[in-house]
């Protein structure tokens, strides 16, 4: 007689669901029956799948690269490079891992920091056996707020550099203050709420060896080409598919184990789809009205603050991209402070719901694959906190250089 115990049933699927995966479902949800209701026309859902389509072969295919990178062990070769320099003090790894966040930002933009700076971040302590939070705090909160300053770094910025006609380095010189000042203040509220905690020194690891220096040099020459694709001017959902491809053939032939479906981030990609559907359907019934009620047409440095505000706070409650979107359209194309105001709101601003923007969802999925707890009511209140002081002082300089 078998004596073992009786096997146990597997666990629902909706067991395993969290808060963002029902969240996901139930804005995908809104958003097909809005189409098959004709609130949202049929003709109007298919323009928006059209222009979101290549965003969601980006997402998909760029963190299948960034998880294969890591099990490649790339990114613990970068930590312990990074920790090294730092040479064993706190205050130095937190500038290093300030100005690394900042420059990916800037020059490759805000998704490729979330995306592959991220696990960077989360390696780095846990080869120098530092607590991960500041770290993984410096990766989301500098690739919204270190967004500003080219239009490459965001792709609002390049809906806003088309609207007011300048190029990258006129854009650049117009928005240089508003960057810095945005970076002083992200960096001392991130001392401040998480750095200041960490021991004031650590001791560098040694150096690490991947197991696969095949893999390992794969992943690299991917990340780098993917770096420089973007950097050449390639569409971003073309080079992460083509370096995403090459890394997963790559890991067909010397490490096939590592290939799953759960590579695949389908939970951002139902959330990004409903998403811009309910806000399409809800645009064509009142949204616009009320952006352009509370954005209004005023192109003193009031109605740029008041753009700002309104799109900081429509973003949390919402995302930024889509409230940028809205916010433009009401916008009157003569007042280009105004609308760089919405959009410092808009990058800047984002820092307290995690669906406030795509960077934020891109790195929770990373530190989701780390197993690095998020406790969200110190992430909502320190966010919030460094959220305001942020948007006023880069709106401030914003005003100043006008």
């Amino acid at each position: 007689m078998d004596d073992a115990p009786p096997e146990q049933p597997a666990p629902r699927a909706a067991a395993r669901l969290g808060v963002m995966d029902w969240i996901a479902f139930v804005l995908l949800a809104i958003g097909l029956i809005s189409v098959a209701t004709r609130a949202l026309p049929l003709s109007a859902a298919h323009a928006t799948f059209d222009r979101i389509l290549p965003l969601l072969i980006f997402l998909g295919a760029v963190i299948i690269l960034a998880e294969l990178a890591a099990q490649a062990e790339l990114f613990d070769v970068l930590a312990v490079r990074l920790t090294a320099v730092g040479r064993g003090h706190n205050v130095a790894l937190f500038l290093l891992c300030m100005a690394f966040a900042a420059i990916t930002t800037m020059f490759l933009n805000l998704d490729t920091t979330a995306v592959l700076l991220t696990p960077v971040m989360l390696a780095t302590a846990r080869r120098a056996r530092v607590p991960a939070l500041p770290l993984a705090m410096t990766a989301v909160w500098l690739a919204n707020t270190a967004s500003l300053l080219l239009p490459v770094s965001n792709l609002t910025n390049l809906l806003a550099a088309n609207r007011v006609e300048l190029g990258p380095l006129a854009f650049a010189a117009r928005m240089a203050l508003p960057q810095v000042a945005a970076l002083v203040v992200v960096g001392a509220c991130l001392w401040v709420f998480y750095w200041r905690h960490s021991p004031s020194h650590y001791e560098p690891p040694p150096t690490h060896r991947p197991r696969d220096r095949r893999l390992f040099w794969v992943s690299a020459a991917c990340a780098v080409a993917f770096i420089a694709a973007i950097l050449a001017g390639v569409t971003i959902a073309i080079a992460a598919v083509v370096c995403a491809a090459i890394l997963v053939i790559a890991f067909a032939f010397w490490d096939r184990q590592h290939l799953r479906w759960s590579l695949l981030p389908w939970r951002l990609l139902v959330f990004v789809t409903g998403l811009f559907l309910v806000v399409d359907t809800v645009g064509r019934h009142g949204l616009s009205h009320w952006m352009s009620v509370l954005i209004s047409t005023d192109p003193t440095g009031a109605g740029v603050a008041r753009a700002a505000t309104v799109g900081a706070t429509m973003s949390n409650a919402l995302n930024n991209l889509p409230v940028y979107v809205a916010g433009e359209a009401v916008i009157p194309v003569a007042n280009h402070d105004q609308l760089l105001g919405l959009l410092i709101g808009t990058n800047v601003g984002p820092l307290i719901i995690p669906w406030a923007s795509l960077a934020t969802m891109l790195w929770l999925e990373r530190c989701r694959a780390q197993d690095l707890t998020i406790r969200w009511p110190r992430f909502l209140a320190t966010g919030a906190v460094t959220a305001v002081l942020t948007l006023g002082a880069s709106v401030g300089a914003l005003l100043l250089t006008r």
